[in-house]
């Protein structure tokens, strides 16, 4: 297994090298604007070489029969997303056609692996389909979406997949967390401050669309609590839940990009994309240490999972005295 993890990790890291030049030949570049977070054209797609890494080594160990065979498809139905952003890469497609592909994504990912089945608060086990199905389409929407909006800095979302992939594997000792991670580290190489290529919307919602998928499924086969998952990706969906909740507050137009996630916010203040990266690894050590002491004291996991909260929101409330939301 250590060859194929060293086999994706250079599918990645050599596949992000031609997917540069393909992007600079074609001038697949974005181009810095008042919203952007960078300051010089960058080429975009530079996922598509995480993604081409990730699924080669699935197709592998499913060949091997190391994976269980509903989660192999359920992966697989992230294949229609791949295509849109691709497409979406190139050419902007209609938002009502990526939230459509995006949707039946989440629907086969529910047919293959039955959705959240359990949440386990520590004192009780929910387990009603009626409520939980629901919650887990509009979970993996939410997640696919999210990630993308907090792709914005250099190697940030990258960073995170590594982390919520680690903590996943470290429960589960799973090996398509393994090829994730390896996956991911070979793009980093190029996307490490100052980027030499933006993942673009190939990685963000795809890479946001399987770590959900793996979420649910060692949910469901209660090697890792959905509020472990929770407690792991929390730097994201905070970020981007609190900032939508804010945005609304102030009856802004949602359609219209902004620059007011936490992130975004920590870099108009100052703060290089680097540092701000390095920041983010320190939140998610700390993160992480607090998901295995919630683990050792199951019982007690939604007071853990409030702390976190709590610790996140103090983080955002420095933020907003550094560079407020307006």
């Amino acid at each position: 297994m250590y060859i194929l993890l060293i086999i994706a990790f250079l599918i990645s890291l050599i596949g992000t090298y031609f997917v540069r030049r393909l992007a600079l030949k074609n001038k697949v570049v974005d181009i810095p604007n008042e919203r952007s977070s960078h300051t010089r054209p960058t080429p975009r797609g530079g996922g598509l070489a995480i993604i081409v890494a990730f699924y080669v080594g699935l197709f592998f160990i499913f060949y091997l029969k190391l994976i269980d065979k509903n989660l192999f498809f359920a992966l697989l139905s992230g294949f229609p997303l791949i295509i849109v952003s691709i497409i979406d890469d190139l050419k902007d497609v209609s938002p009502k056609i990526r939230i459509f592909i995006q949707f039946i994504s989440s629907f086969l990912v529910i047919y293959f692996i039955g959705g959240i089945q359990i949440i386990d608060l520590g004192f009780y086990a929910f387990t009603n389909k009626y409520i939980l199905l629901p919650i887990s389409l509009i979970g993996i929407l939410w997640f696919i979406n999210l990630y993308n909006f907090l792709d914005g800095i250099d190697g940030y979302a990258s960073i995170e997949a590594i982390f919520i992939a680690l903590a996943i594997f470290l429960f589960t000792d799973n090996i398509e967390s393994l090829l994730l991670i390896f996956s991911v580290i070979g793009f980093l190489f190029w996307n490490w401050p100052k980027a030499k290529i933006f993942m673009g919307d190939v990685g963000s919602t795809m890479l946001g669309f399987i770590l959900i998928v793996l979420g649910i499924y060692y949910n469901n086969t209660l090697q890792f609590s959905f509020i472990h998952w929770l407690i792991i990706s929390s730097l994201f969906w905070f970020d981007a839940t609190i900032t939508l909740f804010r945005r609304i507050l102030n009856k802004e137009t949602l359609s219209i990009a902004h620059k007011k996630h936490a992130y975004q916010r920590i870099v108009l203040s100052g703060f290089s994309h680097q540092k701000t990266l390095i920041y983010s690894i320190l939140i998610n050590i700390i993160i992480l240490g607090l998901t295995f002491v919630c683990a050792l004291l199951p019982k007690y996991i939604l007071i853990f999972f409030t702390l976190n909260i709590i610790f996140l929101y103090g983080i955002i409330k420095i933020i907003d005295k550094k560079y407020p939301f307006n």
